[in-house]
């Protein structure tokens, strides 16, 4: 049972002061969360912010550094709205103070609100991001604006959250405070002596630390309140896995003898010969399978290595053993994607697959169910909508999850507590070093898919300034008047999601004047289907170019693409710069990267850059990404942690890590039913990270 100590932050968010249902349901939106029932206040807690309103800094418009953080305080000139039918461009308004002009920028604003707002004459505050454009200062949506008058009573230092459409700063702070007021002092998980060493506050005062900070340090990963939230995550993470490991040994796995009937078929109709270590990587999945233990194996292998032919044959050995198997899919793209490649290698050989998403309703749902549960369906393709409680299965034997990082272990232990035993495969296309495979997975045994399939061409990539941005798109407009495809990358420019939707709105526009060829748009905020419909436009030669943010890092199959452009390639770390320019590569033709950068760069972007200009393989960059990142200068990362942690960052607090990792061994050999008083207070820190799974583990011995 969780302990009644914790009941005020799993109550609903809707339990707080002024949130009623629709603010709810941006909290959860918000927070990733299927719906606002699931929304519980301790989800605030661990909301992080990303940066400092600092009204301290005050500079003047005119000598604002690019790029820079400031506060202005002018009087509102006048108001630019799009002209009629063009709400695609931006809404500005212009201010002015005594050394010079500003234009604020929003997109998809309703003008009638910014007239409120910013009404002309009047003397405004406004904070934000300041952009120089051919001698312009701009600040795209500002973090907040209020007429001067109203100014007195603000803080000087305020934090900065992630945000979504139609919540405002001031209202997801209010939840906050409510949230952070709730926090009941608890009983400490953490070894004094490791408390003492790496001066650690209690968990209370490192979360109250955490939503005030005072100074640009305090919103660093390195600050010790950071650090002390990220090693309880860690903490929360390596317990449960250990807990899960031990769950697995103490089940037998049903041992999977393949006989060949369905992979010589499959075999035989290929296209080409599998490479040398996909054969051996199907002889050890085969080999493990076959054993009474229970395989828990990740495959490693680059963007394009052919990894979901190893999974195949795999997933051949379990049915041909009478079984049934699935294949997790982080997205409903990219499991529609497995589905097609699979159907036409499958189907020489008869096997029945199914794909199965959040969006498959009705009738079809029910009866793709009902041959789920017959086990007419031999192999399921999905999302995580595989593992709700509607979904039962005749006789699984099999899991494949693809991309594990973006699942985490809570998938794994929902699999488990359904009293499914099945071996497990986990597929990355992120190389992965050594250290941080422990932290994701434990100690699985890994294989490596270490070739390019036959026929890959080397990819060229190049670094450019953003300077020489009009000779980039001169190439481009050759390149598509010659019928061929590309992609255009934007950055997230910051979590908030309107300035995601500038910086890739803004760029498809102008990139439509200027290139005059039928191109998509794809960004986070579009849904499901309209995602869909733009990948397969650019797939099928509808659209000539694709402007997108890194939503396509992992995504549709366009062979014939073979141009990549990524803008401001410093904000992004290695191993997703080397995922992107995966996307292409992929045909017969030979294809090229230009990797755009904001300069001056420091020794440490330069050098970045230029590793990935010289090779192409994965596992050196993830190596190399790991050791330039780890020395501080976490250059043009998003600080937004690894996949499945809120504030813990494999490249920022490494080294907890490995602490934990042991920490957990060694708490769970001289404690396995975490009776202790130790084992009591971990007990509660599983639930406060929402690790119920792992808890229930322990009573079920």
């Amino acid at each position: 049972m969780r302990p009644t100590l914790l009941d005020p932050l799993f109550a609903s968010v809707a339990s707080l002061a002024g949130v009623g249902p629709k603010l709810a349901q941006l909290l959860a939106t918000l927070m990733g969360r299927e719906d606002a029932e699931d929304t519980r206040v301790v989800d605030l807690l661990f909301l992080a912010p990303h940066r400092l309103i600092d009204r301290r800094h005050q500079p003047g418009i005119a000598l604002a550094q690019p790029g820079a953080l400031v506060t202005v305080t002018g009087r509102v000139d006048r108001h630019q709205s799009p002209p009629p039918g063009k709400s695609n461009l931006p809404y500005r308004v212009f201010l002015h103070d005594e050394t010079g002009e500003l234009a604020l920028t929003f997109f998809r604003a309703k003008g009638n609100w910014l007239e409120k707002a910013l009404p002309i004459d009047e003397i405004v505050m406004v904070s934000g991001k300041v952009d120089w454009f051919n001698g312009r200062a701009s600040m795209v949506h500002p973090d907040f604006m209020v007429k001067a008058s109203e100014a007195e009573n603000l803080p000087l230092v305020e934090p900065v959250y992630p945000l979504t459409a139609g919540l405002s700063p001031k209202v997801l702070r209010k939840s906050i405070e409510a949230a952070v007021e709730r926090m009941p002092d608890l009983a400490e998980w953490i070894d004094p002596p490791l408390a003492q060493k790496q001066g650690f506050a209690s968990v209370k005062d490192a979360l109250i630390a955490l939503h005030h900070p005072r100074d640009e340090k305090d919103v660093d990963p390195q600050a010790p309140a950071r650090r002390r939230l990220a090693y309880d995550e860690f903490l929360a993470g390596q317990v449960s896995l250990a807990l899960v490991r031990q769950k697995l040994r103490r089940i037998p796995g049903v041992p999977i003898k393949s006989t060949g009937k369905i992979s010589d078929q499959i075999r035989a109709t290929l296209p080409f010969s599998p490479t040398q270590s996909q054969v051996t990587a199907i002889a050890d999945i085969l080999n493990d399978m076959a054993s009474d233990t229970r395989m828990l194996r990740l495959l490693q292998g680059d963007v394009g290595a052919g990894k979901t032919l190893v999974a195949l044959f795999a997933m051949a050995a379990a049915v041909e053993s009478g079984g049934q198997t699935v294949l997790m899919a982080p997205t409903e793209i990219l499991a529609r994607q497995h589905h097609a490649t699979l159907s036409k290698l499958g189907a020489s050989a008869g096997l029945r697959i199914e794909v199965l998403t959040g969006r498959t309703k009705g009738k079809e749902r029910e009866a793709i169910l009902e041959r789920i549960a017959s086990g007419e369906a031999q192999i399921v393709i999905g999302t995580h909508a595989l593992f709700q409680d509607a979904v039962s299965y005749k006789n699984l034997t099999l899991a494949v999850v693809d991309e594990q990082h973006r699942f985490g272990v809570h998938q794994r232990l929902r699999l488990t507590a359904k009293g499914i035993t099945p071996h497990m495969l986990v597929m990355t296309a992120t190389p992965i070093p050594r250290t941080l495979v422990l932290a994701a997975f434990g100690d699985m045994d890994v294989s490596k898919l270490t070739e390019k399939p036959a026929g890959r061409k080397p990819i060229q990539t190049v670094t450019v300034p953003t300077e020489r941005l009009e000779d980039v798109i001169e190439r481009l407009r050759a390149a598509i008047a010659e019928g061929k495809k590309a992609y255009w990358i934007c950055p997230l420019v910051e979590e908030t999601e309107e300035s995601e939707l500038m910086s890739v709105e803004e760029r498809h526009s102008v990139l439509s004047i200027m290139i005059k060829a039928p191109m998509g748009l794809v960004h986070g905020r579009m849904t499901g289907p309209e995602k869909d419909a733009a990948m397969l436009a650019f797939k099928s030669g509808e659209t000539r170019l694709l402007v997108a943010t890194t939503v396509v890092e992992v995504g549709v199959d366009v062979p014939d693409a073979t141009i990549m452009v990524i803008e401001h390639a410093e904000r992004f770390g290695l191993a997703q710069l080397h995922q992107l320019r995966g996307r292409v590569g992929r045909g017969d033709e030979a294809s090229s990267c230009i990797l755009m950068y904001k300069g001056p760069l420091g020794e440490n972007g330069k050098a970045r850059l230029s590793i990935l200009r010289d090779s192409e393989d994965g596992f050196l960059i993830a190596e190399e990404d790991l050791k330039l990142r780890g020395e501080g200068e976490l250059l043009g990362t998003r600080q937004s942690g690894t996949p499945g942690f809120k504030i813990a960052s494999l490249e920022a607090h490494g080294d907890l890590l490995e602490i934990a990792r042991k920490d957990a061994s060694y708490l769970l050999e001289r404690d396995a039913e975490l009776t202790s008083a130790r084992g009591e207070a971990v007990r509660t820190l599983l639930y406060l990270h929402r690790r119920d799974e792992a808890i229930r583990f322990l009573r079920a011995g």
